[in-house]
C-alpha cells in the first residue's frame, strides 16, 4: 500500500509539475509592450499613491515604473500605448479564503471566478475541497484558459472524527474521506512523511489542518510540512488544539479571528463544533493572554486570515433567513473587529479571506465587504487594508517574489479602478480593468453571474 501511495503521489507531482512551470511562465515569450500612462500608483506596500506615473508591461512581466513623461518618451517601437488619466492602479487583489469545490460544480466555480478576474481579484486561496476538480481548475485558471484568477488549493488534514461531517464526503466522492490524499485522517501513528508526501503530490500549495487534533499533531504536520517546503494553513483552533498550540505549531496561516477567543476559555471542546457559545460579552479582546499569543505570532511571521466580514455577513443571515439560524456559536461582529484591531495594532500581518460566496445579483464579490469591515470595522486604514488584500496576500500563498505588489520584475497584475481608494475603500468598486499576467480583462466585458450558473 505504501509503495502504491508513493507511485501515486509520484505520478501526480510529474504530471501536475508542468502546470506550475508553465503557468509561471505563461506569456513569457510573447514580446508585446503595453504602456498603461498617466496614472496614479499605489503599489501595495502601504506607501502613499504616486501620481502621473506609467507602467510598461512586457509579455506577463512589469519591466519598468516611473513618470509618465519619461515612459512616454522611451517606450519601445510598436508599445501598444493606454492612456490612464483618470485610472488608479494597484496590485491584482487576492481573497485567502475561498470554497470552490467542497462540492464540486465546475460551471458554477467557473461563473464565481469570472465575477472575481473581472472585479480585480487575480488570485485566490482555497481551504479545501474535491482536489479532482480543483486540479482541473487550477490548471484552467493559471494558464489563463477561462477567465479566472488564479486558484491555489489546500490539502486537507483531521482527526478521523471529523470525517463524520458530510462535506469530505461531498469533496472525496466516489473514494473515502479520510483516506485520499487530499483529505487525510491523521493520528499518532500516521507516517507524517508519507502523509506530506501524498499531500504534495496533489499539487496543493499547502495543507490544512482542520480539526480534531490535540497539539503534537499539528505541530507534527506543521514540522514535517517546513521540511518539504510546503504551507501549512490551520484554523486558529483546532479542538482541541488551542491557538496557543497551533501558533506554537509553527503554523504560516490561521484563519478566522474569533477563534482565537478560545484562548481566554475555561474549558475547551475536544472536538470541532458550531453550537457551544464562549460567553464572550465576559472577554477582554485585549486580554494580555492573547496579547503574549500575538506577541509569538508577529516573532514567527504568522499571518492572521481574518475573515471578518464573515461574522456580520451570518449575523445577517440569522436576522434574514430564521430557518437558517447557526446556533448561539455565532461570534458578535463588533468583538471580531475588536480582536482584529488588537491584533493589528500588535502589528499582526493581516489578510483578507472572506468564506462566503455572494449571490447571483452582486455586482462585486465578498472581497469588497471584507475590505471596507477592515476599515470601517477595525481601523484599519484603506493603505493598509489594501497592502492587506495584495502583499499579504500574496505572502500567505508563498508568492510574494513575484506578486502582490507593483514592482519591476513582478508578474503584471494590476487593478485599474476610476476612483481614490486609498480616500475611500468603497471606491474600489469602480473597477476599469484587471491586468493578470499580462492579459487585460475589461470590465465592460463582464457578463454577470445568473442564477442559473449557481443553482444548475
Amino acid at each position: 500500500m505504501k509503495a502504491l501511495r508513493a507511485a501515486v503521489s509520484l505520478l501526480w507531482i510529474v504530471v501536475l509539475a508542468p502546470v506550475s512551470v508553465l503557468a509561471e511562465g505563461a506569456g513569457a515569450e510573447q514580446e508585446t509592450f503595453t504602456l498603461y500612462s498617466g496614472l496614479s500608483l499605489i503599489d501595495g506596500t502601504g506607501t502613499p499613491l504616486q501620481a502621473g506615473m506609467a507602467i510598461l508591461v512586457k509579455g506577463d512581466r512589469i519591466i519598468k515604473i516611473g513618470p509618465s513623461a519619461e515612459l512616454t518618451a522611451t517606450m519601445p517601437v510598436d508599445t501598444e500605448q493606454v492612456d490612464a488619466g483618470d485610472w488608479y492602479a494597484l496590485p491584482g487583489l487576492i481573497d485567502t479564503h475561498v470554497h470552490m469545490a467542497t462540492m464540486p460544480n465546475l460551471p458554477k466555480a467557473r461563473a464565481l471566478m469570472r465575477r472575481y478576474i473581472y472585479s480585480g481579484i487575480t488570485s485566490v486561496r482555497d481551504m479545501a475541497g474535491d482536489m479532482r476538480a480543483l486540479a482541473e481548475l487550477s490548471r484552467e485558471s493559471r494558464l489563463q484558459k477561462i477567465p479566472a484568477p488564479d486558484l491555489y488549493y489546500s490539502a486537507l488534514m483531521a482527526g478521523p472524527s471529523f470525517f463524520k461531517d458530510p462535506r469530505p464526503g461531498s469533496a472525496a466522492e466516489g473514494e473515502v474521506a479520510g483516506q485520499v490524499p487530499w483529505m487525510q485522517a491523521i493520528t499518532p501513528e500516521t507516517n507524517m512523511t508519507e502523509a506530506v508526501t501524498l499531500a504534495r503530490g496533489t499539487w496543493a500549495t499547502g495543507i490544512k489542518i482542520y480539526a480534531n487534533l490535540p497539539g503534537d499533531e499539528v505541530r507534527r504536520i506543521a514540522v514535517e510540512a517546513k521540511h518539504q517546503g510546503i504551507q501549512s494553513w490551520a484554523h486558529s483552533m483546532v479542538f482541541p488544539a488551542t491557538p496557543g498550540e497551533v501558533v506554537g505549531a509553527g503554523v504560516d496561516v490561521i484563519s478566522h479571528v474569533c477563534r482565537l477567543a478560545w484562548e481566554l476559555a475555561d474549558e475547551k471542546p475536544a472536538e470541532y463544533h458550531h453550537s457551544v457559545a464562549l460567553p464572550y460579552g465576559t472577554l477582554d479582546p485585549s486580554d494580555d493572554r492573547l496579547k503574549a499569543l500575538y506577541a509569538q505570532m508577529k516573532a514567527q511571521g504568522t499571518i492572521l486570515d481574518a475573515t471578518l466580514w464573515l461574522y456580520t455577513h451570518l449575523e445577517e443571515r440569522r436576522k434574514n433567513q430564521p430557518a437558517r439560524k447557526a446556533g448561539p456559536a455565532i461570534c458578535p461582529p463588533e468583538f471580531a473587529a475588536k480582536l482584529t484591531a488588537f491584533a493589528h495594532a500588535q502589528g499582526i500581518e493581516i489578510s483578507t479571506g472572506t468564506d462566503v460566496v455572494l449571490p447571483a445579483g452582486a455586482a462585486y464579490p465578498a472581497l469588497f465587504d471584507e475590505l471596507e469591515t477592515l476599515v470601517g470595522g477595525a481601523g484599519l486604514t484603506p493603505l493598509e487594508v489594501i497592502r492587506a488584500a495584495t502583499l499579504n496576500g500574496a505572502r500567505v500563498v508563498g508568492l510574494e517574489h513575484d506578486r502582490g505588489t507593483l514592482e519591476v520584475g513582478k508578474r503584471a497584475d494590476i487593478l485599474f479602478v476610476s476612483q481614490n481608494p486609498a480616500e475611500d475603500i468603497k471606491n474600489l468598486r469602480s473597477v476599469v480593468l484587471t491586468v493578470k499576467g499580462g492579459k487585460p480583462y475589461s470590465r465592460a466585458d463582464y457578463v454577470p453571474v445568473t442564477e442559473e450558473e449557481l443553482t444548475n
